[in-house]
């Protein structure tokens, strides 16, 4: 699993896929099937900016943010009112806000928000565009 996770790029995470389906595919099914079936979105993250690469494998800033709120909700048993928990959970989220690491390469995320295209982290430049020039 760590070999898929650390892989430098699409082509050895999916060799590293391959191993572990040829190692566990007996034992373990199940599992293996999961990750040959969804390899396409365990690998999604390819697609993007090196830089975000390590933002985007974890689920760590939004469990960090909502475990906040959570353990702020458990000691007030509450808010009373809907509106009065949504105003609680905005307020915790927004000073959770002040303590996040920026994303590294802010720059980049421009280029992704205009659809660029990224291959294995590098910018990939259009065919039409580098003839033209």
């Amino acid at each position: 699993m760590q070999e898929i996770y650390n892989a430098e790029d699409r082509a050895h995470a999916e060799k590293a896929i391959e191993a572990f389906t040829k190692t566990y595919g007996t034992k373990w099914p199940k599992v293996v099937a999961k990750i040959t079936d969804d390899a396409e979105e365990l690998l999604a993250f390819y697609d993007f900016p090196a830089e975000h690469w390590i933002r985007l494998r974890t689920t760590n800033p939004i469990e960090s943010t909502f475990s906040t709120v959570k353990l702020r909700t458990k000691i007030t048993r509450g808010a009373g009112s809907p509106a009065a928990a949504l105003a609680m959970m905005f307020k915790l989220v927004e000073s959770a806000q002040e303590r996040w690491r920026a994303i590294t390469g802010a720059h980049l995320v421009a280029l992704v928000r205009s659809g660029a295209r990224f291959e294995n982290g590098a910018l990939v430049e259009r065919a039409e565009e580098a003839t033209a020039v």
